[in-house]
């Protein structure tokens, strides 16, 4: 008897606490990991362009690393991280000033639509200037 109270109580604890993954949750939780991803980026970028106090030959070390496939896949990436901040934000601006909050789900699969064409049409020509 006492197991199955606990058992019961542990359940409905979990049910409370744990998240509700629906679209706007999923939305905000990946607009914040890319906007992490992009103020990454522009330190290493601000970094980048330091090396050219290092002289010549600093900077072009550093950009010897920046043409490697690695650092071109991370540049689709972060093609793609800009891409959905800036979908997800427009999207926040339309339910935001005009009225879309009731029919939030749909703008987010609209903008995701349309930031989704623009990115495989980037990606497709970023993929084929990187050299293997």
């Amino acid at each position: 008897m006492m197991g199955q109270l606990t058992e019961k109580w542990a359940t409905d604890i979990w049910e409370h606490l744990r998240y509700k993954w629906h679209t706007g949750m999923v939305a905000w939780v990946i607009h914040r990991v890319t906007g992490i991803g992009i103020t990454v980026f522009l330190g290493l970028h601000i970094w980048s362009i330091s090396k050219v106090y290092g002289g010549e030959e600093s900077f072009r070390q550093a950009m010897d690393l920046f043409r490697t496939p690695m650092f071109k896949v991370m540049e689709i990436m972060l093609f793609g991280a800009v891409i959905y901040h800036t979908m997800n934000g427009l999207r926040l601006i339309w339910v935001d000033f005009f009225g879309g909050a009731k029919y939030h789900k749909q703008l987010f699969w609209g903008f995701m639509s349309a930031g989704g064409a623009i990115f495989i049409a980037g990606a497709v020509f970023m993929f084929s200037h990187i050299q293997w």
